[in-house]
């Protein structure tokens, strides 16, 4: 299949833009070809700059719960932006949103509005030293919670190492007070809380691990990260910027029955617009400025647009039963693609969470903890992900990328992805 817009486009963005794209993902190195520029969307598809239309499975990498330019969503914009599109003030829409994300979640009392999740996360790391007066945080391995210096930092052997930054411009002392521990392993996580416990201001995860792969945790790990970050006075951050308001109101906390200390949130509650929010009992959150020491700013924070957008997706949502409705649309995925892995020629397995799902081409089970894939599997997934492609299903441009569900899917569509991944696996095998 030709796209020669999406190339022209291409060839003019990559000499003015750094490899063309504004995100690396975009730019299909991970599976070879020229990136689609997308002209327009509307429910479950998008449209490229050649017209070219596709079932969609990234959904903005999982904002877009409701579909693209749902209705709703649209009206509330189009209404907030005819009173103005920020005001550098405050206004009623951040207070609405911030009632209905404490409302919904589990031990929060208070929350901040940003404009990223990488904007939270750093955030609610500040507000957690300065509660605790500690300076060590803990992340692990194959949990992506932004591109902020400290937190950009790879695992290498051992059962904890010191942070280590894994992209280039991040001097080595930002990263000194990171630790890393692996996913799915509770001798590591006792070892470093015996050794360092008292040092450690704060332990941040994704409870449902999504960005290196879907890595579903065992309870009783998480359960026992929540037990030892309590016993040495750190808090507990679940990084919720994909599960928040997709698995459930509540969230993943929610979903495992955990409450940590402290949340940050995107996607879902902007509704497909730029925001990103950190929250907590007002106990902790009471050091954040104007009332306390911990200091945090921003001009497009809490802005008009994004509260309207990702008041209407809650709405939605709420209204329309949402959340049983994407939990039944998964189960659908499960009945509908499990049959076709098992006859596939090669190792693959659907890893489902809610409304998540991931095809792990790993062997010979799919992991729990961050694992590379073999280069022959992901050059395979690049098969897959074109043979998919030409037939108009859009997948994650990576094999370590989840797909996202939305209510503007239908079962009609799950049998239509059915159709194309039998033909796709055939091809890519």
């Amino acid at each position: 299949m030709r796209h020669p817009r999406s190339d022209e486009l291409y060839a003019r963005a990559r000499a003015v833009i750094p490899g063309g794209v504004n995100s690396p993902v975009r730019a299909f190195r991970a599976v070879g070809g020229t990136p689609l520029f997308i002209a327009r969307a509307e429910g479950a598809h998008i449209i490229d700059a050649d017209g070219q239309r596709y079932l969609d499975f990234v959904g903005s990498w999982g904002p877009l719960i409701l579909g693209h330019a749902h209705p709703a969503v649209v009206a509330a914009i189009t209404a907030a932006c005819r009173d103005g599109t920020t005001f550098g003030a405050p206004c009623a829409g951040e207070v609405a949103l911030a009632e209905r994300v404490v409302s919904a979640y589990p031990g929060i009392e208070q929350v901040r509005f940003v404009s990223s999740g990488t904007e939270a996360v750093m955030s609610a790391i500040r507000v957690a030293r300065a509660a605790t007066g500690r300076d060590l945080i803990v992340k692990f391995s194959g949990c992506y919670h932004g591109h902020a210096d400290h937190l950009l930092v790879a695992a290498g052997s051992g059962l904890a190492t010191f942070g280590r930054p894994s992209s280039a411009g991040i001097p080595a002392p930002f990263t000194a007070c990171t630790r890393v521990l692996p996913l799915d392993d509770e001798a590591a996580l006792e070892s470093l809380f015996a050794a360092e416990g008292e040092r450690i201001a704060a332990a941040i995860i994704e409870p449902v691990p999504a960005n290196h792969g879907l890595l579903p945790q065992r309870q009783t790990f998480l359960d026992r990260l929540r037990a030892l970050t309590r016993a040495h006075g750190a808090l507990l951050i679940f990084d919720e910027v994909i599960s928040g308001f997709r698995l459930a109101p509540g969230g993943a906390a929610e979903r495992l029955g955990i409450t940590p200390d402290m949340a940050t949130f995107g996607k879902v509650i902007g509704g497909g617009l730029p925001v990103g929010a950190f929250a907590g009992p007002r106990a902790i959150m009471a050091r954040l400025a104007p009332d306390g020491d911990a200091y945090q700013a921003g001009t497009l924070s809490g802005n008009p647009l994004a509260m309207a957008s990702g008041l209407a997706t809650l709405e939605v949502l709420t209204r329309e039963d949402g959340w049983p409705r994407l939990e039944a649309l998964g189960a659908h995925v499960e009945a509908v693609v499990q049959p076709l892995l098992a006859r596939a020629r090669f190792p693959v397995h659907l890893v489902r969470v809610g409304s998540l799902f991931w095809l792990s081409l790993h062997e010979p089970v799919a992991p729990r903890a961050a694992a590379p894939l073999a280069s022959a599997a992901v050059e395979r997934y690049g098969r897959l992900f074109h043979a998919l492609l030409a037939q108009g299903i859009y997948f994650p441009p990576s094999a370590y990328e989840a797909c996202f569900l939305s209510l503007a899917h239908r079962e009609a569509d799950i049998e239509t992805l059915g159709h194309a991944l039998e033909r796709a696996l055939e091809s890519a095998a």
